[in-house]
Protein backbone atom coordinates (compact mmCIF):
# COMPACT_ATOMS: atom_id res chain seq x y z
CA UNK A 1 0.00 0.00 0.00
CA UNK A 2 1.41 3.61 -0.42
CA UNK A 3 0.22 6.59 0.66
CA UNK A 4 0.93 10.27 -0.43
CA UNK A 5 2.83 12.80 1.85
CA UNK A 6 2.38 16.63 1.42
CA UNK A 7 4.37 19.22 2.68
CA UNK A 8 4.56 23.34 2.91
CA UNK A 9 7.75 24.07 1.51
CA UNK A 10 9.46 27.21 0.25
CA UNK A 11 8.28 29.31 2.56
CA UNK A 12 11.55 31.12 3.59
CA UNK A 13 13.11 33.98 1.77
CA UNK A 14 16.90 32.41 1.34
CA UNK A 15 18.71 29.98 -0.26
CA UNK A 16 19.53 28.25 2.77
CA UNK A 17 15.70 28.42 3.85
CA UNK A 18 15.55 26.21 0.29
CA UNK A 19 18.52 23.64 1.79
CA UNK A 20 16.59 23.01 4.76
CA UNK A 21 12.96 22.15 3.14
CA UNK A 22 15.26 19.91 0.53
CA UNK A 23 15.75 17.96 3.97
CA UNK A 24 12.61 16.91 3.92
CA UNK A 25 12.24 16.06 0.34
CA UNK A 26 13.27 12.47 0.43
CA UNK A 27 10.63 11.77 3.06
CA UNK A 28 7.51 13.33 0.74
CA UNK A 29 5.83 12.75 -2.08
CA UNK A 30 4.36 15.97 -2.91
CA UNK A 31 4.88 19.76 -1.92
CA UNK A 32 3.03 22.78 -2.05
CA UNK A 33 5.25 25.73 -2.86
CA UNK A 34 4.84 28.99 -1.57
CA UNK A 35 4.59 31.27 -4.78
CA UNK A 36 5.13 34.79 -3.08
CA UNK A 37 1.79 35.73 -1.27
CA UNK A 38 2.38 34.94 2.49
CA UNK A 39 5.73 33.85 2.08
CA UNK A 40 8.53 32.75 -1.05
CA UNK A 41 10.24 34.70 -4.11
CA UNK A 42 11.44 34.23 -6.74
CA UNK A 43 14.15 32.96 -6.11
CA UNK A 44 12.92 30.53 -3.83
CA UNK A 45 10.19 29.24 -5.88
CA UNK A 46 12.67 28.45 -8.80
CA UNK A 47 15.35 26.71 -5.98
CA UNK A 48 11.94 25.09 -4.43
CA UNK A 49 11.19 23.82 -8.10
CA UNK A 50 14.51 22.23 -8.77
CA UNK A 51 14.94 20.68 -5.74
CA UNK A 52 11.89 19.41 -5.26
CA UNK A 53 11.98 17.93 -9.02
CA UNK A 54 15.41 16.55 -8.58
CA UNK A 55 13.40 13.97 -5.66
CA UNK A 56 10.92 13.09 -8.58
CA UNK A 57 8.10 14.90 -5.64
CA UNK A 58 4.67 15.91 -7.19
CA UNK A 59 4.93 19.42 -7.30
CA UNK A 60 2.30 22.22 -6.39
CA UNK A 61 1.09 26.19 -5.85
CA UNK A 62 0.56 27.18 -2.23
CA UNK A 63 -1.09 30.47 -2.16
CA UNK A 64 -2.51 32.15 0.35
CA UNK A 65 -3.30 35.83 1.95
CA UNK A 66 -0.67 38.43 -0.09
CA UNK A 67 0.01 39.44 3.56
CA UNK A 68 3.78 38.57 4.29
CA UNK A 69 3.89 40.33 7.01
CA UNK A 70 1.41 37.87 8.71
CA UNK A 71 2.42 34.65 7.12
CA UNK A 72 -0.63 34.79 5.64
CA UNK A 73 -2.68 33.59 8.79
CA UNK A 74 -4.74 36.34 9.14
CA UNK A 75 -7.93 36.91 7.41
CA UNK A 76 -7.51 39.94 5.05
CA UNK A 77 -10.51 42.13 4.09
CA UNK A 78 -10.06 42.39 0.74
CA UNK A 79 -12.57 42.11 -2.37
CA UNK A 80 -13.32 38.86 -3.76
CA UNK A 81 -12.39 40.95 -6.87
CA UNK A 82 -8.85 41.36 -5.52
CA UNK A 83 -8.18 37.90 -3.95
CA UNK A 84 -9.23 35.77 -6.89
CA UNK A 85 -6.61 38.50 -9.09
CA UNK A 86 -3.97 37.26 -6.25
CA UNK A 87 -4.48 34.16 -6.40
CA UNK A 88 -3.92 33.53 -10.01
CA UNK A 89 -1.14 35.60 -10.30
CA UNK A 90 0.28 33.29 -7.49
CA UNK A 91 -0.35 30.26 -8.98
CA UNK A 92 0.40 31.50 -12.68
CA UNK A 93 4.11 33.09 -11.54
CA UNK A 94 5.02 30.03 -10.01
CA UNK A 95 3.58 28.10 -13.02
CA UNK A 96 5.89 30.26 -15.50
CA UNK A 97 8.66 29.04 -13.67
CA UNK A 98 7.78 25.58 -13.80
CA UNK A 99 7.83 26.09 -17.59
CA UNK A 100 10.46 27.24 -17.55
CA UNK A 101 12.55 24.58 -15.65
CA UNK A 102 10.45 21.90 -18.03
CA UNK A 103 8.47 20.55 -15.50
CA UNK A 104 4.94 21.44 -14.57
CA UNK A 105 2.75 21.76 -11.15
CA UNK A 106 -0.12 18.97 -10.31
CA UNK A 107 -2.33 20.57 -8.06
CA UNK A 108 -3.06 23.74 -6.02
CA UNK A 109 -3.44 23.86 -1.97
CA UNK A 110 -4.39 27.02 -0.16
CA UNK A 111 -2.33 28.17 2.67
CA UNK A 112 -3.52 29.24 6.30
CA UNK A 113 -5.88 31.73 6.61
CA UNK A 114 -7.36 31.10 3.35
CA UNK A 115 -7.63 27.66 3.76
CA UNK A 116 -9.76 28.32 6.75
CA UNK A 117 -11.81 30.81 5.33
CA UNK A 118 -12.55 28.62 2.46
CA UNK A 119 -13.26 26.30 4.44
CA UNK A 120 -15.85 28.41 6.93
CA UNK A 121 -17.30 30.18 3.99
CA UNK A 122 -18.76 27.93 1.44
CA UNK A 123 -19.41 30.44 -1.33
CA UNK A 124 -15.62 31.82 -1.03
CA UNK A 125 -15.19 27.92 -1.33
CA UNK A 126 -16.82 27.74 -4.61
CA UNK A 127 -15.22 31.26 -5.81
CA UNK A 128 -11.85 29.92 -5.44
CA UNK A 129 -12.61 26.51 -6.76
CA UNK A 130 -14.07 28.33 -9.88
CA UNK A 131 -10.97 30.10 -10.59
CA UNK A 132 -9.03 27.17 -10.65
CA UNK A 133 -11.35 25.27 -12.52
CA UNK A 134 -11.62 28.05 -15.04
CA UNK A 135 -7.71 29.26 -15.47
CA UNK A 136 -6.01 26.01 -14.17
CA UNK A 137 -7.96 23.10 -15.43
CA UNK A 138 -4.92 20.89 -15.01
CA UNK A 139 -4.15 21.35 -11.36
CA UNK A 140 -5.84 19.25 -8.71
CA UNK A 141 -7.22 20.86 -5.57
CA UNK A 142 -6.27 19.69 -2.59
CA UNK A 143 -8.20 20.56 0.32
CA UNK A 144 -9.54 19.16 3.55
CA UNK A 145 -11.32 15.82 3.14
CA UNK A 146 -15.30 16.34 3.72
CA UNK A 147 -14.52 20.00 3.60
CA UNK A 148 -16.39 22.82 1.75
CA UNK A 149 -13.38 22.74 -0.71
CA UNK A 150 -14.16 19.36 -1.44
CA UNK A 151 -18.05 19.58 -2.07
CA UNK A 152 -16.96 22.87 -4.48
CA UNK A 153 -15.21 20.77 -6.28
CA UNK A 154 -17.66 17.92 -7.05
CA UNK A 155 -19.62 20.38 -7.58
CA UNK A 156 -17.81 21.19 -10.68
CA UNK A 157 -16.12 18.18 -11.19
CA UNK A 158 -13.41 18.88 -10.84
CA UNK A 159 -9.78 16.54 -9.63
CA UNK A 160 -9.95 17.01 -6.04
CA UNK A 161 -7.36 15.21 -3.69
CA UNK A 162 -8.80 14.52 -0.19
CA UNK A 163 -6.47 15.98 2.48
CA UNK A 164 -5.75 14.70 6.02
CA UNK A 165 -3.86 15.58 9.17
CA UNK A 166 -1.56 13.48 11.45
CA UNK A 167 -1.46 15.55 14.46
CA UNK A 168 -4.77 17.51 14.46
CA UNK A 169 -7.38 15.94 16.38
CA UNK A 170 -11.48 16.01 14.42
CA UNK A 171 -14.40 16.81 15.26
CA UNK A 172 -17.31 14.40 15.45
CA UNK A 173 -18.19 15.83 12.22
CA UNK A 174 -15.45 14.75 10.68
CA UNK A 175 -13.52 18.35 10.37
CA UNK A 176 -10.86 19.84 11.92
CA UNK A 177 -10.93 20.82 15.54
CA UNK A 178 -9.96 24.48 15.66
CA UNK A 179 -6.11 25.13 17.01
CA UNK A 180 -8.14 27.52 19.97
CA UNK A 181 -9.96 24.08 21.34
CA UNK A 182 -7.98 22.05 24.27
CA UNK A 183 -6.26 18.80 22.51
CA UNK A 184 -6.56 20.15 19.26
CA UNK A 185 -3.20 19.28 18.23
CA UNK A 186 -1.97 16.13 18.90
CA UNK A 187 1.46 16.10 20.85
CA UNK A 188 2.32 12.37 21.16
CA UNK A 189 3.47 10.55 17.97
CA UNK A 190 2.11 7.06 18.87
CA UNK A 191 -1.16 8.82 18.91
CA UNK A 192 -0.05 10.45 15.37
CA UNK A 193 0.28 7.24 13.73
CA UNK A 194 -2.58 5.51 15.20
CA UNK A 195 -4.42 8.67 13.13
CA UNK A 196 -2.24 8.51 10.26
CA UNK A 197 -3.43 4.56 10.18
CA UNK A 198 -6.61 5.20 10.31
CA UNK A 199 -6.86 7.81 7.72
CA UNK A 200 -5.13 5.43 5.17
CA UNK A 201 -6.49 2.50 5.75
CA UNK A 202 -10.47 3.45 6.72
CA UNK A 203 -10.09 1.95 10.57
CA UNK A 204 -11.74 4.41 13.13
CA UNK A 205 -9.75 6.64 15.09
CA UNK A 206 -10.89 8.91 17.79
CA UNK A 207 -12.39 12.11 17.80
CA UNK A 208 -11.84 14.75 20.12
CA UNK A 209 -14.66 13.77 21.86
CA UNK A 210 -13.51 10.26 22.05
CA UNK A 211 -16.15 9.03 19.43
CA UNK A 212 -15.17 7.12 16.65
CA UNK A 213 -14.15 8.63 13.21
CA UNK A 214 -14.07 5.81 9.89
CA UNK A 215 -12.48 8.05 6.68
CA UNK A 216 -9.71 8.35 4.42
CA UNK A 217 -7.72 10.33 3.04
CA UNK A 218 -5.33 10.56 -0.26
CA UNK A 219 -2.75 12.51 1.38
CA UNK A 220 -1.27 13.09 4.66
CA UNK A 221 -0.16 16.67 5.37
CA UNK A 222 3.54 16.57 7.05
CA UNK A 223 4.00 20.19 8.81
CA UNK A 224 7.30 21.59 7.35
CA UNK A 225 7.28 24.42 9.87
CA UNK A 226 7.91 21.92 13.22
CA UNK A 227 12.00 22.40 13.82
CA UNK A 228 11.77 19.24 14.48
CA UNK A 229 10.31 18.54 10.94
CA UNK A 230 12.94 15.99 9.84
CA UNK A 231 13.00 14.05 12.64
CA UNK A 232 9.39 13.44 12.55
CA UNK A 233 9.26 13.13 9.22
CA UNK A 234 12.04 9.77 9.52
CA UNK A 235 9.86 8.02 12.21
CA UNK A 236 6.61 8.54 10.17
CA UNK A 237 7.93 7.04 7.11
CA UNK A 238 9.63 4.15 9.76
CA UNK A 239 6.59 3.36 11.18
CA UNK A 240 4.54 3.31 8.25
CA UNK A 241 7.36 0.72 6.37
CA UNK A 242 6.81 -1.27 9.51
CA UNK A 243 3.31 -1.38 8.71
CA UNK A 244 3.81 -1.89 4.81
CA UNK A 245 3.00 1.00 4.10
CA UNK A 246 5.40 3.65 1.38
CA UNK A 247 5.41 6.85 0.38
CA UNK A 248 4.76 7.51 -3.02
CA UNK A 249 1.30 9.43 -4.81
Amino acid sequence: MNIDINCDLGEGSTAEDCARDALLMPYISRCNIACGGHAGNKETMAISLKNAANHQLNLGAHPGYPDPENFGRKSLQISEQELVASVAAQIQSLADLASQQGVALGHVKLHGALYNDAEANPELAALLTELIHRDFPDLYILGLANGAMEAAAKAVAHPFIREGFMDRRYLNKRQLSPRSMPGAVIEDFDHCIQQTLGLIRGDGFPSIDDNELTFTADSICLHGDNPNAVQIAEKLVDALQGEHIYVGA
